[in-house]
This record gives C-alpha cells, sequence and structure tokens, in this order.
C-alpha cells in the first residue's frame, strides 16, 4: 500500500468516514517538511496495512483545513468512522510512528485474525522482533531499556511492537 493523493472533497469524506483508522496528512507543496513526513508515511503504509494512509493539500482544501483546525503544515489526523481520534502537529515522526503503531495494533485485533495468526505476522516481520515495553525511542521499564542497548551496541537490524498497546498481544505472548 502507499499514501493516497485525495483529489475531491468526496474522496476526503470516504475516506476519513471509512471503518478502518484512516491517516490524512495535511500538507503544501512548498513545504519541504511535509515531503519528509509523507516518506515516513510511505514506510508506515508499507508495515501497518491494517491503516489507511491519505494525503491532502491543505491550501487546496481551505474549507476542510479551517474545519479541523490546520494552522501549519504538515499536520497529521487520524481518523476512524468520520472522528478525528488523534493528531500530530508538525514533523514529530516519533509521534506519528507511535499512534500509527497504537492504532494499527488497536485495529488490527478487529480485523478477523486469530491472535495466532495476528502473532506470527508480528514474529515474521523483522528478522529480529522485540516485544517490549515502549518502543525503541522510548523504553518504558529498565529490562527494555537494556535490552535496546545491548541490541543497538550489537548492531543487529530489529523491530519492536510496544506490548502496552495490545492487551491482546500482550495475554497471547504470556501464554
Amino acid at each position: 500500500m502507499s499514501v493516497i493523493n485525495i483529489k475531491t472533497a468526496e474522496e476526503y469524506n470516504n475516506a476519513i468516514n471509512e471503518d478502518k483508522v484512516s491517516v490524512v496528512l495535511f500538507s503544501a507543496d512548498w513545504a519541504e517538511q511535509c515531503k519528509q513526513v509523507s516518506e515516513v508515511l510511505e514506510e508506515l503504509a508499507k508495515i501497518l496495512k491494517q491503516l489507511q494512509f491519505y494525503s491532502l493539500n491543505a491550501e487546496k482544501y481551505a474549507e476542510i483545513s479551517l474545519k479541523h483546525q490546520i494552522d501549519a503544515v504538515p499536520t497529521i489526523i487520524f481518523f476512524k468512522a468520520g472522528t478525528a481520534v488523534d493528531r500530530v502537529d508538525g514533523v514529530d515522526i516519533a509521534a506519528l510512528t507511535t499512534k500509527c503503531k497504537k492504532l494499527g495494533a488497536n485495529n488490527s485485533s478487529n480485523s478477523g485474525e486469530t491472535l495466532e495468526e495476528r502473532l506470527k505476522s508480528l514474529i515474521n516481520h523483522a528478522p529480529v522482533m522485540i516485544f517490549m515495553k515502549g518502543d525503541r525511542n522510548a523504553p518504558r521499564c529498565g529490562f527494555s531499556r537494556t535490552l535496546i542497548e545491548i541490541v543497538n551496541k550489537v548492531g543487529i537490524p530489529y523491530e519492536t511492537f510496544d506490548i502496552l498497546t495490545d492487551e491482546e498481544v500482550r495475554q497471547g505472548l504470556k501464554t
């Protein structure tokens, strides 16, 4: 999947009213920061298939931008069934990634996949998958912090999954 460029107000309304979480980047062609955030969203779209990613030109759709109080670009708003559930103002890649992963994890429990299928998918997502409290940028316990320090020192490529964002996965791992 990739980031879909919204071309009409009708496409925008359809996008935000989906049952799955929609991640909408409000951007402007002249803003370099928007290109950076767009590249991050492209990467997230490859791994978080339970989310749908969109880009909207904030200046072209000023009425929509005003409705959502877009004061500066880039701004990312997360929608679920027509309701804004979260947002990231400006370039904050860590917050954007964390929120996408959290909303993706919450959304995937409704996707019809069994817990076993979800766990297999997570485990096979990277050569090394670390199930931890927090993520690589913000470990939330001493054990997680120590583990990330060790793995970073050794230089092993890895991904992390925050077990605090998905109780079903957390309990499944314990079992």
